[in-house]
């Protein structure tokens, strides 16, 4: 019977949580994957951030301050950093995010592993790949400042700078919204809780958006 059950777990899908997040979530919490979802997204990261830095220039770089004579050996450091970023960076996100989860959940007595936490935001995580590719392919294609997603408020307006509209951005509401769901239907969490935690994260963006557009306002010493 054990081995019968086995068989019939469904593996979760990336592309489902497109198609039909609701569902993926509870294959996930009956059979969580991580290593090939995570995989393929520190892939799609790492192109996606290789595309970013392909669409800086040095005149971004000057712009921010950097010596005209320096910028385009900055510009090189910075593209590798970015690009190596890009395929650490999904990892650490996710790593935290879930630590943080289990945390609320132990508060809540939600029964959750870590596990399924782990898989959760990995595959939540996808959503945010895609868009990144994306609106960098975007940007390779018809130029201007990378840092400002096309799917953004920011975008939208063609602003100069992200600040605190670059942070409300479609493929991060849906992410927030995803969340909500993927806590409540995965980690068992009740719909308040679930919503709360997904609003607060993205609240938390928004506020480091806030302190990014303040620090670049500040007066160079």
């Amino acid at each position: 019977m054990e081995m019968q059950t086995e068989i019939k777990k469904e593996h979760p899908s990336l592309i489902g949580m497109f198609t039909s997040p609701g569902e993926q979530f509870e294959r996930i919490k009956q059979n969580p994957k991580i290593w090939l979802p995570l995989t393929i997204i520190c892939i799609i990261f790492g192109v996606g951030m290789a595309l970013m830095a392909l669409s800086m220039d040095v005149t971004t770089l000057i712009d921010q301050g950097i010596p005209e004579d320096q910028a385009e050996l900055i510009l090189g450091i910075t593209r590798i950093t970015v690009a190596v970023t890009g395929i650490v960076s999904p990892i650490i996100s996710v790593l935290v995010s879930s630590a943080i989860y289990l945390l609320i959940a132990k508060i809540a007595n939600s029964s959750v592993s870590f596990k399924q936490l782990f898989s959760l935001n990995t595959f939540i995580m996808f959503v945010g790949a895609i868009g990144l590719i994306l609106n960098m392919a975007i940007r390779y294609g018809i130029g201007g400042n990378p840092e400002i997603y096309v799917t953004s408020l920011a975008g939208v307006l063609n602003l100069d700078k992200p600040g605190v509209l670059g942070s409300i951005e479609v493929f991060g509401i849906w992410t927030t919204v995803l969340t909500a769901l993927g806590l409540h239907k995965t980690a068992g969490f009740s719909k308040g809780l679930a919503w709360t935690v997904a609003i607060i994260f993205f609240l938390i963006t928004i506020g480091f958006a806030l302190i990014g557009t303040a620090l670049q306002s500040a007066p160079q010493l």
